[in-house]
């Protein structure tokens, strides 16, 4: 079985979804990518979590990230559930659900752990950049569903850090000070950094947020 690792091209594949037929990678296009996976249809965390997605859609459409959620049960079955999550999470589930009755996809991205379950998907997270790179994975419990504040979290720091020469220290959110990237020499701080930069150690250096 085939492990993804960060780093990784994030493997291809094509698949029929609630919303038609994709060709991953080409799905992706110029985007930002989030890939989750759900046991199953018409399971109760998963709905709420499903519901939830939908209600951020603002929130991922505004960092230009594409979300797309996976399940093991087929189209007509993704379709039925996503009627019951509209009129549960009163939202409208407008991104599409993957059906991967064989199993090929949960089988390619290593989201198959036999010593949780032997039938489903643990519920794995996959954030892919527009280069087609694995930049984040989790694997969360059955029995826990996902924080999708973090998952944002996360994308605003790739995102940052994507761009400028700076990592995102512990419990960093959007407008936090942020940690100057070791490569960068103290001489050219100021060039780089002219908002300013305080040094808490030579290997632990900080300034506001370069984008904001």
């Amino acid at each position: 079985m085939a492990t993804v690792r960060l780093g990784d091209i994030a493997p291809d594949f094509e698949a029929e979804t609630s919303m038609g037929k994709i060709k991953f990678h080409e799905w992706i296009g110029d985007s930002w990518c989030i890939l989750f996976s759900h046991p199953a249809d018409f399971t109760p965390v998963c709905t709420t979590e499903l519901g939830t997605v939908a209600n951020y859609y603002p929130e991922f459409e505004k960092r230009n990230v594409k979300v797309i959620a996976l399940s093991v049960d087929g189209v007509e079955s993704h379709l039925k559930w996503i009627n019951d999550i509209n009129e549960t999470q009163h939202t409208i589930v407008n991104f599409p659900i993957i059906a991967d009755e064989d199993k090929r996809i949960a089988e390619l991205y290593d989201m198959m752990h036999p010593n949780a379950s032997d039938s489903f998907t643990v519920r794995s997270v996959f954030i892919i950049s527009p280069d087609k790179k694995v930049k984040l994975t989790l694997n969360y419990p059955a029995s826990t569903g996902r924080n999708f504040d973090e998952l944002l979290r996360v994308i605003d720091s790739l995102q940052l850090t994507a761009n400028y020469s700076v990592a995102t220290p512990a419990n960093w959110k959007d407008g936090d000070k942020v940690v100057i990237s070791s490569s960068i020499k103290d001489e050219d701080i100021a060039e780089k950094f002219p908002k300013g930069c305080e040094v808490i150690k030579p290997y632990l250096r900080m300034t506001p947020q370069p984008n904001k």
